[in-house]
């Protein structure tokens, strides 16, 4: 009994000593309050960063301030509702594994850019019926929205007969691209146009289009023919070089919209990564002598990127659907 006893008086006495070694290193890279519980966050870390720009199940809700708040500093996760009885998920900030059947925040989002356009334009078609003239702040700008992708991308890409056919896909692309990057711009949302999933689909459409068009006027093998610029070669030298044209260019067309889809995912994704970089200055250097000059330089820094943001969604909507529409143009014409 005696050697049990003193067994249990080393034990206790080793928790203690572990306790309070414990509460002494709870600063390096720790928040720790006053009841001695640490949170241990790196806020620039790689993941916690993309945490915020990457797909999830969840939307990340801020309560409060959940940089400064300690008890609280991820905010709240609500759940998106899922109709599957077996989901799965990889352990890295709720991302979600590829060919899972699941319900996630960018699907969610992009439904809403959906409605919203919906309505919006089921109104003005409306308003303008029979030829009526818009009336009013929102439907004038929606009209001067439309009247610009008619009449500076689709018609001089294109041409009038033909461009006019493609407007409404135009539209589409537009609209749909500029409503997924400005909801990127609310805090708890995020932008579907930050995801490759999201760009390769809408580039991959502009592919089908692009080759049905050329398909259609031409054929499979006229379209194919029409890739190879007409040049003026010596006789036999066409043999070598005009197979060798063939393929680069039948290349090139699928590299171009690869690129298409990757130009808009990595604006996209570098202005949201910045801006989670400016908020991650404010979290790292809350409690410190630093935050009264970083906290001021990182919030400055924040506005004028979010601004800078604005600006680049209207830009690269406008980017994807000029290209889109030169593409379809390119289509159309021999080289």
């Amino acid at each position: 009994m005696l050697v049990n006893n003193k067994d249990e008086k080393k034990d206790v006495a080793a928790k203690a000593e572990h306790a309070d070694d414990a509460h002494s290193h709870s600063g390096d890279g720790a928040h720790s309050d006053d009841a001695g519980h640490s949170h241990d966050v790196d806020h620039l870390s790689t993941p916690h960063l993309f945490e915020h720009v990457q797909d999830s199940n969840s939307f990340h809700v801020p309560t409060g301030n959940i940089y400064l708040d300690k008890d609280n500093l991820h905010g709240n996760h609500v759940e998106v509702p899922q109709f599957t009885t077996k989901q799965e998920y990889t352990p890295a900030y709720g991302s979600i594994k590829p060919m899972t059947l699941q319900i996630t925040k960018f699907m969610v989002i992009e439904v809403i850019v959906f409605l919203v356009a919906l309505v919006l334009f089921g109104w003005l078609a409306k308003k303008i019926k029979g030829g009526a003239t818009a009336k009013g702040r929102i439907a004038n700008l929606l009209e001067v929205l439309v009247l610009f992708i008619r009449d500076q991308v689709a018609r001089p890409s294109i041409g009038k007969a033909e461009g006019d056919k493609f407007v409404p896909f135009l539209l589409s692309l537009f609209f749909f691209i500029l409503g997924c990057n400005l909801m990127g711009l609310i805090p708890f949302m995020g932008s579907p146009t930050g995801a490759w999933a999201v760009t390769s689909v809408m580039a991959i459409l502009t592919f089908g289009v692009v080759c049905g068009v050329g398909i259609r006027k031409f054929g499979v093998v006229g379209f194919a023919l029409a890739q190879v610029p007409q040049m003026d070669l010596p006789f036999g030298m066409g043999y070598a070089l005009k197979p060798l044209m063939l393929g680069i260019e039948l290349f090139g067309l699928c590299l171009k919209h690869f690129v298409l889809s990757v130009r808009l995912l990595a604006n996209m994704m570098a202005g949201h990564i910045i801006l989670a970089v400016f908020l991650a200055f404010i979290a790292e250097s809350s409690g410190t002598m630093m935050q009264w000059i970083v906290i001021p330089a990182a919030s400055g820094g924040y506005v004028a990127i979010m601004f800078l943001e604005l600006f680049v969604a209207f830009l690269q909507a406008y980017i994807f659907t000029f290209l889109a529409a030169l593409f379809i143009g390119s289509a159309s014409h021999q080289h």
